[in-house]
């Protein structure tokens, strides 16, 4: 590109024309641009962040790899926990007890997934002990009885520490009166909260040994979870363990138990994308009519030019150049508000929820109440990227039809 073409198509930019209505439809076009790129900015980093928030709430409570009995009880879950070890991307194991109950106190009947956990252990596994509302989770000792309840299901109780709460489970004993369900008062000596409503409101952890009697376990255990030093190496070492391990059990991982949830934000997040790059394929057609009208308005002038050597390349880099400008500027525009809003977006929602009195997230349907963010730079990349080439693909032929402008023709009635 010669300098003559930069210097006159900034200075088609700059000049005040003749038409306002074109410099009204340049500024709405660049500012089309700018808030397409915010809005899809801000929607992906607040999808990154939800992403974020709750894979780490749930892996807080469930974990990055589960071996499980095949029948439901591993017996050698010792040994399991000790090979399982033995791979170097495992820093911590621990046993639990995987069951269902009902627990009611007083008239107030809720139903709770049962976990039963070895604190010292479980600890190294999972953050429920860092979340405690009351108590401890040292405080289940083996024979005492002692349940620590999810903050939600506490408070559906009606219970807090020292109440007493009725453990029913559905495998019942046989008696001469028929089948009777096993009841057993637990005190309650802690509540957690984790963050995530569905484990707030419908977990309850017990000591292990206290699981394995009311179940009638003997010394088996459910299974045995792991943690991983990398998460994100879950779905390979849960194959490598699956082919190592020696016992009758099987391998999951995190992302096989949350499979479709993950994937449902992962297709969220795309179509998010493609909906929101519509508005700015929307403004960069605005910035067709823009320059096709700049043309227009221009005619006389592109002549002259013709007339004094300039080709009809030179005429077409001419009116690029004036486009792609706008472009660009609604760029940068659009990636400041964007990552503006998205580091700001803990300061912006509630303001915008005390205004208009609402709550944008519930926790009963999304899990976290606070609307999170995690700007990515690759996600701005990628979005000044489809911005800058669909402003560049829109003064195509805008430029094309200047550069077909007969010199002849434009001067006739000039």
């Amino acid at each position: 590109m010669q300098p003559f073409e930069l210097f006159v198509g900034l200075r088609y930019t700059r000049a005040k024309r003749r038409n306002h209505f074109i410099s009204f439809i340049s500024l709405v076009s660049m500012l089309g641009i700018a808030l397409g790129i915010a809005a899809l900015v801000t929607v992906m980093s607040v999808m990154n962040g939800f992403e974020r928030e709750v894979r780490s709430r749930i892996l807080g409570v469930a974990s990055h790899v589960q071996i499980l009995g095949l029948d439901g009880a591993l017996a050698d879950w010792r040994a399991v926990a000790a090979q399982a070890k033995g791979n170097p991307a495992v820093v911590a194991a621990a046993p639990f007890v995987a069951a269902q109950g009902l627990l009611s106190s007083g008239a107030q009947v809720r139903g709770a997934f049962v976990r039963g956990v070895v604190p010292e252990l479980e600890d190294q596994v999972a953050d429920i002990g860092r979340h405690m509302r009351a108590g401890r989770l040292e405080d289940l000792q083996p024979g005492g009885f002692g349940i620590v309840l999810g903050s939600d299901l506490a408070r559906a109780l009606r219970v807090q520490v020292g109440d007493r709460v009725t453990l029913i489970a559905p495998q019942g004993q046989v008696t001469p009166a028929g089948l009777v369900p096993r009841l057993k008062q637990f005190r309650v000596a802690g509540v957690f909260n984790v963050g995530h409503y569905e484990y707030d409101s419908g977990l309850a952890l017990v000591r292990m040994e206290d699981a394995q009697a009311l179940y009638r376990l003997g010394d088996a255990a459910s299974g045995v979870r792991l943690k991983l030093a990398d998460l994100f190496e879950a779905p390979r070492v849960a194959r490598e363990l699956a082919r190592t391990i020696r016992a009758q059990a099987y391998v999951t991982d995190w992302t096989q138990q949350n499979a479709n949830y993950f994937r449902a934000i992962q297709i969220e997040k795309r179509m998010m994308f493609i909906i929101l790059a519509l508005i700015i394929a929307v403004a960069a057609f605005n910035l067709v009519s823009t320059l096709v009208m700049v043309v227009t308005d221009k005619q006389p002038d592109i002549a002259i030019l013709r007339t004094l050597g300039a080709s009809p390349g030179s005429v077409m880099r001419i009116f690029m150049v004036q486009g792609t400008l706008i472009g660009v500027v609604g760029t940068l525009l659009g990636v400041v508000l964007g990552v503006a809003l998205s580091l700001n977006i803990d300061v912006v929602v509630p303001a915008i929820e005390r205004t208009f009195h609402f709550q944008i997230l519930s926790r009963e349907v999304y899990y976290i109440s606070e609307l999170p963010s995690q700007l990515e730079w690759r996600d701005v990349w990628s979005v000044s990227a489809v911005a800058l080439v669909l402003s560049f693909l829109a003064t195509l032929y805008p430029s094309w039809r200047a550069a077909r402008v007969n010199p002849a023709e434009a001067l006739r009635y000039e």
